[in-house]
């Protein structure tokens, strides 16, 4: 599995991940998005949650209506987190060790929201091409996609990143201190990527201040809502 000692070892002991129990704001805003926006009733859902982490996503969809929720994480440890809380707050949210970048073990057309926080950013590109494959096949017609990258533009921390640490393939830095390749998009490599099999409904940039090793950086982040096409 990609990436799976890296995970394990920070779920074990952080360095960049927050062990918070609240879900994303981002993940409220565009839930409010698909209810007054969209009409989507948010009851009674299949939801795919792509790196689930310690479940603080999951258990909140699945607390907000009767949604069944399924959670892919690659690290042991976040998933004995994340069944944790959920026994704690009486939720059943199915967690599952599973690859993102690797075929998914759900049926066609089964899933009516994915989402995907942070998650696809450490894939290379062949994993990247089956997750966004992956993804088309599980959601049901205008089923719905939510996810927040990495973004290029206007991030000097990004850029810089890359000129000191580059990866093997195209925008990837190495984070040396965690074993870590990621990609970051500017707004036409994320349209052109993802535009292939979804629906583009919004797309927008969003600063945030990440923590780590102690020191915080100013980092840009997408937000994409998407529908399939």
């Amino acid at each position: 599995m990609a990436q799976k000692n890296t995970w394990e070892k920070e779920y074990q002991n952080p360095l960049l991940i927050k062990l918070s129990d609240e879900p994303r704001k981002d993940l409220k805003e565009y839930l409010k998005f698909l209810r007054k926006k969209e009409g989507v009733v948010l009851d009674n859902l299949n939801i795919l949650d792509l790196g689930s982490g310690n479940g603080k996503n999951s258990n909140y969809l699945a607390q907000i209506g009767d949604n069944k929720v399924t959670g892919f994480e690659i690290a042991p440890t976040a998933i004995e987190m994340a069944r944790s809380k959920s026994n704690e707050v009486g939720v059943d949210v199915k967690y599952i060790m599973a690859d993102i970048g690797a075929p998914y073990p759900l049926e066609d057309k089964s899933v009516d929201l994915v989402v995907d926080i942070m998650s696809s950013n450490s894939l290379n590109e062949s994993e990247r091409e089956i997750y966004l494959k992956e993804v088309n096949r599980v959601l049901k017609e205008d089923g719905r996609f939510f996810v927040r990258g990495l973004c290029k533009e206007g991030d000097k921390n990004a850029k810089n990143l890359i000129k000191l640490n580059p990866g093997k393939e195209y925008d990837t830095y190495i984070n040396k201190d965690m074993d870590l390749t990621e990609r970051v998009f500017s707004r036409e490599d994320f349209i052109n990527t993802y535009s292939k099999y979804f629906e583009i409904q919004r797309l927008t940039i969003k600063t945030n201040y990440a923590k780590f090793k102690g020191q915080s950086y100013k980092r840009n982040y997408w937000l994409a809502y998407m529908k399939k096409v």
